[in-house]
């Protein structure tokens, strides 16, 4: 299976570390906007895209990558599946659903969005900054764990499907 992970991760990598633990069962390679090959992206049977969250939403770059994708079925003619992750200092809820408006935009461009994954990280915004942050050590060893599994609850689920 081919996966791909998009990545922004600006503040202190919070999000790249758990890119990286959702990669390995994935055999995926992590890039970030900027180094995605469009050809690989539609040659992929998934990708994953993922950022931490600033005020309430992903990250623009994210965003503004996934509008520009092409709509339509990806190569030889079958829409690829695609996941969302993020990572931050407050939880998701459906007051501020972070991860939906992502999905949706995927859903718009032909992608089949498997899931959503999320985790809990350092937060250095303005008021959490004057107390050294929120979520000190975070994301943690039980995050990153839950990270893989997600990834290899996807993983299995594609490989039975193919």
């Amino acid at each position: 299976m081919k996966a791909v992970i998009v990545c922004v991760s600006v503040s202190h990598g919070n999000t790249l570390r758990v890119a990286d633990a959702m990669a390995q069962p994935l055999g995926a390679r992590v890039v970030s906007p900027e180094e995605a090959d469009p050809g690989e992206l539609a040659a992929a049977y998934l990708v994953g895209f993922g950022s931490g969250v600033f005020y309430g939403r992903l990250h623009p770059r994210l965003t503004a990558f996934v509008s520009a994708l092409p709509t339509g079925p990806r190569t030889g003619g079958k829409g690829a599946h695609a996941f969302v992750f993020a990572s931050s200092g407050l939880p998701e809820t459906p007051v501020m659903p972070f991860t939906r408006p992502l999905v949706r935009l995927l859903e718009g461009k032909g992608f089949d969005v498997a899931g959503t994954f999320s985790c809990r990280a350092l937060d250095t915004w303005a008021p959490f900054k004057v107390v050294g942050g929120l979520n000190k050590r975070r994301p943690d060893a039980d995050d990153l764990s839950a990270a893989r599994a997600f990834a290899e609850r996807l993983r299995d689920a594609r490989q039975v499907r193919r």
